[in-house]
């Protein structure tokens, strides 16, 4: 009866674990549902990526302060503006150190010492993976107007050729700059690859895709790591 007891208490507390809060640590033992479109040969989530914690259920920090987040080199998250509400349309906005898994000043000069930013089953893609997805859907000149969502409600008109065709549903996030000032929601949404670069003017960066009001394109570009923008994961 002592072992009955136990078994459906724990069952309860595992029905109880539904927010997007805790996907990372259900995604520890097991492949993590996330909401998903199939484009092409790839699997993408369809909405942004929206955790607190590493796969391994490690917590990532907010961080609401502009000066302690533009010192950061460990990951951090935060909302647009700081606001719940924007939360809950745009999910979260990580820098890179979080895409990374750099969790403390060890793990950022010893990559074996890392976390997981993604839930089980999936991973921060990659510039090449990232281009895979626009070469399939027409190029980057194009790309645009087919994964950006429809919403008139978020977007800074004219939504130029907004079509939605693709089923990634692009919303126009911002960003947040290395300042720690926010930028261009309405405007524009911005996401994460995995891969860093040696641009000599956004050095050290690493590679992001954004989509723009004004442009029916997708524009690639590198930004400093210490920036916040929005993640998307692909499938393993």
């Amino acid at each position: 009866m002592k072992y009955l007891f136990i078994t459906i208490i724990s069952i309860l507390i595992l029905n109880s674990c539904s927010s997007d809060d805790e996907l990372n640590a259900l995604g520890s033992t097991s492949f993590t549902q996330l909401p998903s479109v199939t484009i092409g040969s790839q699997i993408w989530q369809s909405t942004n990526l929206d955790v607190t914690t590493y796969r391994d259920g490690t917590p990532i920090p907010q961080v609401s302060d502009p000066v302690e987040w533009a010192k950061l080199t460990t990951g951090a998250w935060c909302y647009y503006n700081n606001s719940t509400t924007n939360g809950t349309t745009y999910g979260k906005l990580y820098n890179w150190y979080a895409v990374a898994g750099i969790h403390n000043s060890e793990s950022l000069n010893n990559p074996s010492l890392r976390k997981i930013l993604a839930p089980k089953g999936w991973h921060i893609p990659t510039h090449g993976e990232w281009t895979k997805l626009t070469d399939f859907l027409g190029g980057e000149n194009v790309a645009g107007g087919k994964m950006k969502s429809v919403e008139i409600t978020l977007w800074q008109s004219p939504n130029l050729r907004s079509t939605i065709t693709s089923g990634f549903n692009g919303d126009p996030g911002g960003y947040r700059g290395s300042d720690g000032l926010f930028n261009s929601i309405g405007y524009g949404g911005f996401w994460w690859s995995s891969t860093e670069t040696n641009n000599t003017y956004k050095d050290p960066g690493a590679y992001t895709r954004s989509l723009v009001y004004s442009l029916s394109s997708v524009t690639v570009y590198p930004y400093y790591k210490s920036y916040g923008c929005s993640v998307r994961c692909l499938r393993d």
